[in-house]
């Protein structure tokens, strides 16, 4: 099953309550601590730390230190692809492991490989999809894609 790990869940979680305080109408600006996303979205406090540090040495966040310190987005959330957050956290996206073969490292099924082209096709519209979504896209309450199928003409996801 393709699905984004925790440590991502909680990166985007974090990002978008730092991007609704940083340009939100009610205090524009506001730097936000770890302690404070921690407490609103029950993220254990160590692990959010780490994530969020992770997100700063990537330059999608900016540390300010002091008392009244915590994090501001390095750039404004039309700027941030949902694959620039998920590769600082995970590396490389890929659906296969063949998707990030190295120089000399092959897999194993290579030549006899039947799925390889369409997965990677698969892998390609996804990539495609993450890099034209933005952290700012996430924040709005319309959907963000519509989903046509044969058997679900016209449903939202």
């Amino acid at each position: 099953m393709l699905k984004i790990s925790k440590k991502a869940d909680y990166a985007l979680m974090a990002l978008q309550h730092i991007a609704a305080a940083q340009f939100g109408d009610v205090t524009p600006g506001r730097v936000v601590n770890t302690k404070e996303i921690a407490e609103e979205y029950n993220i254990p406090l160590e692990l959010l730390a780490k994530v969020l540090q992770t997100l700063s040495k990537n330059a999608l966040i900016e540390s300010h230190n002091g008392p009244k310190g915590g994090y501001v987005l390095a750039r404004h959330a039309h700027q941030i692809t949902i694959a620039q957050i998920l590769e600082s956290i995970e590396g490389p996206l890929g659906i296969t492991d063949c998707s990030h073969e190295k120089d000399g490292e092959f897999c194993m099924q290579r030549g006899n490989c039947n799925i390889r082209t369409p997965l990677l096709k698969v892998q390609d519209s996804i990539a495609q999809l993450l890099n034209n979504m933005t952290l700012h896209d996430m924040m709005g309450g319309t959907p963000l894609i519509t989903i046509q199928s044969p058997s679900a003409q016209g449903v939202e996801r």
